[in-house]
């Protein structure tokens, strides 16, 4: 069995070096929610040095909330933010000697996209039109994996390790009791049981089905570094792989 394991790094944490020696893809701010020209420069060559898939996190531009503002932008304003960003990291990576490899949207880009055909269309075209080889990384069974697919996009579907789900298979929202999952060992359970038995018990106790292709690693958690080698223990006590392939 062989899953992938991303993080989410240029974001000002202090845990982004050692995170890429336990993860198989990173997902490098583009700026709009975090990071700078300089620090998507470092996370490349992290990433290139630990043989890390270097992936875009684009957001909504919202610095001053982490990406985490609701927006209701239009579509064409969307695209354009995002090719904007993918076409920075990927000018960083390609300076590097590196290629870009994925896209995965951040915050409330992402989990509008999840929910919202139109944003999720317009997530994804920018991303076609980017690079039509580029995979696009987004909630299991959401809307932005469904738009993928209609542009023939790869795509893989994400599950995380440290957050609460709704009875549908989506995230508890951030702020609600249930979202951030701080036990170590629930959260491995949860993890486990994602990429086994491809399922999640959802906060209200019911069973939600989740196609856990990649796991999610917040790099800004408190814990981030000691539960990611929790995590990877956990996979190869079980004979799971970690590779981005």
């Amino acid at each position: 069995m062989i899953v992938d394991l991303n993080a989410d790094l240029g974001e000002g944490g202090v845990n982004d070096q050692a995170l890429l020696q336990l993860v198989s893809s990173a997902n490098i701010a583009c700026g709009f929610h975090a990071g700078d020209a300089q620090s998507m420069r470092q996370s490349v060559r992290w990433a290139l040095q630990y043989g890390v898939a270097i992936g875009a996190h684009p957001s909504f531009p919202d610095r001053e909330n982490f990406g985490r503002t609701r927006m209701q932008l239009p579509a064409e304003t969307v695209y354009a933010q995002v090719v904007y960003q993918l076409g920075a990291l990927a000018a960083i990576a390609r300076a590097e000697g590196g290629a870009m490899t994925h896209v995965k949207p951040h915050g409330m880009l992402y989990n509008q996209a999840a929910v919202e055909p139109a944003l999720a269309d317009a997530i994804a075209r920018a991303v076609k039109d980017v690079d039509p080889a580029l995979r696009l990384v987004g909630l299991a069974g959401s809307e932005l994996i469904r738009a993928g697919e209609r542009l023939g996009l790869a795509t893989r579907q994400e599950a995380f390790a440290d957050r609460g789900y709704l009875a549908d298979g989506t995230l508890v929202p951030r702020g609600q009791s249930g979202a951030l999952i701080e036990d170590d060992q629930q959260a491995l359970q949860q993890t486990l049981e994602m990429v086994r038995h491809h399922r999640v018990r959802s906060i209200d106790g019911k069973w939600a089905a989740v196609q856990a292709e990649t796991v999610c690693l917040h790099g800004d958690g408190e814990h981030a570094l000691a539960y990611a080698r929790k995590l990877r223990a956990s996979f190869a006590e079980q004979g799971i792989s970690v590779s981005a392939e």
